[in-house]
């Protein structure tokens, strides 16, 4: 298939069970064994778990009560963060050594643009090959990566042969690889859009692809356009070594349920000064207040509100999030508050990055 648009190298290395699999290097009696990362408190929450520990249903997220009871055999490991950042800082030089296109999304995970690379090496593939040894070699870790023409297939493609595998999707097999794709693998399609799709009768890329940009547009609204492109192979997101946060926030879980508003306003007071905090540290400011409420049943709610000034100040952060706290009845006792605040001051420097940004389409040989 011939493209009309630039085409990338574009790799998205993954590790395998991150926090897990540190545990398990550093402690090698845990090799093998059902484990979870955090959970272990009667209020904690799994941030991990192990390859051993998911074929009984334990996920991340999952309250750590729940994930015992799905693994009674499960043993609890306290996070140690500190650890995990500085072996991502390993991994990360490991990829700065092939190219200085490295976009982290997290402490475990990354795009890298190799179109042009330090190696020059023409295959995309045999880089990735060489990071992922590279990465086992110096940290004990096994990683898996995708490999494409853009970010979006690159992501969906290293979920495919995990753990420790590699799936590379050459330009020519684009158009099929997105239409055979199940809906529910596309980057961006949770639950909650994967249900509404099905209803309409989408249950693959192909049948996302017949729909008219029209139709989804009608039904999506502004993430009709993102859906209609990216079926068809379009996602030109470049690769950005700094990326530009889109909300900074900052969140608190209780080790008893909260009944009352009265009782919240404490909590929210120390909730603001962090993001204040965290938003002076970045010299950023923003005008969307969103107040997370999770409630004893684990169900979420948020409330927002735009003010039509930037801010970054603890006290007007609190005198907006207490006005959304007062905006409708609690449903339940609260387990989880957090404040975020998104439409940032950076919005328009992304806009100008992305107007820059200049593309050069390369013959390409994955």
């Amino acid at each position: 298939m011939d493209f009309d648009f630039p085409l990338r190298k574009i790799i998205h290395v993954d590790m395998d069970a991150f926090y897990a699999s540190v545990e398990q290097h550093d402690a090698p009696e845990l090799k093998g064994k059902p484990i979870a990362v955090g959970g272990g408190s009667k209020r904690g929450v799994v941030s991990a778990a192990s390859y051993e520990a998911r074929k009984f249903g334990v996920r991340s997220a999952m309250a750590g009560s729940i994930a015992k009871r799905n693994c009674p055999e499960l043993i609890f490991v306290k996070p140690r963060f500190d650890r995990y950042k500085e072996v991502s800082i390993q991994i990360r030089s490991i990829f700065f050594e092939y190219t200085d296109l490295v976009e982290p999304l997290s402490l475990d995970e990354a795009y890298l643009d190799v179109t042009e690379n330090k190696r020059g090496n023409p295959s995309a593939t045999l880089i990735a090959q060489e990071i992922r040894k590279k990465i086992f070699e110096k940290t004990g870790l096994t990683a898996s990566a995708g490999i494409s023409i853009n970010k979006f297939i690159a992501k969906v493609a290293s979920d495919y042969n995990k753990p420790n595998g590699q799936k590379t999707v050459n330009p020519e097999e684009v158009t099929q690889f997105l239409e055979d794709l199940d809906i529910r693998k596309f980057y961006g399609v949770g639950k909650v859009t994967a249900e509404k799709m099905y209803r309409l009768g989408i249950f693959t890329g192909k049948e996302l692809k017949e729909k008219s940009l029209e139709f989804l547009d009608q039904h999506f609204g502004k993430s009709g356009s993102y859906y209609y492109n990216v079926v068809r192979g379009i996602h030109l997101s470049a690769v950005k070594p700094h990326r530009i946060p889109k909300s900074v926030g900052a969140e608190r879980t209780f080790s008893e349920n909260l009944s009352s508003e009265i009782f919240m306003l404490e909590k929210l007071e120390n909730i603001a000064g962090e993001l204040e905090r965290r938003l002076q540290k970045s010299k950023i400011a923003g005008k969307t207040i969103t107040l997370k409420i999770k409630y004893s049943d684990f169900t979420l709610q948020t409330r927002s509100k735009t003010l039509p000034y930037f801010i970054a100040s603890k006290d007007l952060i609190l005198e907006t999030a207490k006005e959304l706290l007062y905006q409708n009845s609690l449903e339940n006792s609260v387990r989880l508050l957090g404040i975020s605040l998104a439409n940032l001051n950076t919005e328009k420097e992304k806009k100008n990055e992305d107007k820059e940004s200049v593309l050069v389409q390369l013959k390409f040989d994955f």
